[in-house]
Formats: C-alpha cells, sequence, structure tokens
C-alpha cells in the first residue's frame, strides 16, 4: 500500500472531531422558534424565519489613486469573517470621482452557515456594544421583505482588527438577509437574537 493510501486509511479511520453548534444555532431552535411561532401563528416549523446569510461590505473610493489602501480593505473583512473576500469592481466610469470602469472600489464576502452565526453572535456580543455612545441600533433600516442593513462607522470595533496598524479609519454595511416576508417578522427574528434595537 502506497504512503499516500496509507495516510486516506487512517484519516478515515480517526474518531471525527464532536460538532459543536455556536450557541446562536441553539438558542434559534430552542427559544427564538417556539416564541415566533407563538407570535405569528405560524402552523409549520419551515414558516418560521431565519437567517439565510450575511453580506459584509467595504467601499473604498480611495483606492483608485492608493492600491494599498483596497489590500488592507480586504484583510480586514479576511480577519472580521474568517473567509476571503471578493473585490468589487466599478461598472461604469464617472468622471467626477476619477473613476473607470472595472476599477477596484471596494470588497465584500457572504456569510452562511456555522460561519455567518458565530459572527452574528461576536456582531451583537461583542462589537455592536464597542461603538462609541451607542444607543441602540434603529429600528426603520428594514428593506420591506426583512432584510436588516447597518452601517458602522469604524472598523476598529471588532477585536479582530489592530487600531495600531490599521492606516486610517473606515467604515462598512453589514446586511442580515432573512427568510422573513416583511418588516414586522423580520425586526422579531432579530430582536428574538438578540440585537440591541432602540426601545
Amino acid at each position: 500500500m502506497s504512503k499516500a493510501k496509507e495516510k486516506a486509511v487512517k484519516k478515515e479511520a480517526a474518531p471525527a472531531e464532536p460538532f459543536i453548534a455556536p450557541r446562536l444555532i441553539k438558542r434559534y431552535t430552542e427559544k427564538v422558534v417556539p416564541a415566533l411561532k407563538e407570535r405569528f401563528g405560524y402552523k409549520n416549523i419551515m414558516q418560521v424565519p431565519r437567517i439565510e446569510k450575511i453580506v459584509i461590505n467595504i467601499g473604498m473610493g480611495a483606492a483608485t489613486g492608493d492600491a494599498k489602501l483596497l489590500d488592507e480593505a480586504v484583510t480586514w473583512v479576511r480577519d472580521i469573517s474568517g473567509q476571503k473576500p471578493v473585490v468589487t469592481r466599478a461598472k461604469k466610469a464617472i468622471s467626477n470621482f476619477k473613476l473607470r470602469e472595472n476599477a477596484a472600489i471596494g470588497c465584500k464576502t457572504t456569510l452562511r452557515g456555522r460561519k455567518m452565526w458565530e459572527f452574528f453572535d461576536r456582531l451583537i456580543s461583542i462589537a455592536i456594544p464597542r461603538i462609541r455612545d451607542f444607543r441602540g441600533l434603529s429600528r426603520k433600516s428594514f428593506d420591506g421583505q426583512g432584510n436588516y442593513t447597518l452601517g458602522i462607522k469604524e472598523q476598529i470595533v471588532f477585536l479582530e482588527i489592530d487600531r495600531d496598524k490599521a492606516s486610517r479609519v473606515s467604515g462598512m454595511d453589514i446586511s442580515i438577509c432573512t427568510s422573513a416576508s416583511n418588516n414586522d417578522e423580520g425586526l422579531a427574528l432579530l430582536e428574538e437574537l438578540g440585537m440591541p434595537f432602540r426601545k
């Protein structure tokens, strides 16, 4: 038997690491689902809204003049999300902004599954409370279909970013896409998960 085959056999025979679900998944299944079923009168568990994906986006218009800024933004998003972001490019040229078509102007990444839940947990329990003069999130940032977008003015609220190494303070947009059919359902879902909305 070759060494490669031996390694493959040993790997299959090795006991699998136990799967530990993120704590927000546990909270969602044990507390949020029953609460929303009772509140909205859902007959089927599949009707209960859930978070489908989270999109993190940084627009870096200044990157047209300095490519290093974009590299830094890519590093921030990678460190925050745990996965490599995609560079976003301009769809058309705008001469007033000195913007050429297909120029790199930002980066984004889409989180799903386990990484999404882990990021959402860090967002609501660590990052958002670190925002300066924080008094709660606005309830008006829904899009009419239960999806919520919040803007963060300083990327350094995330512990993964070293404020001493960041050359500049930059904002980012975080979009939380849910399966809710309207804003009321989306708001109820995020409130039950612990999102700190303004009273």
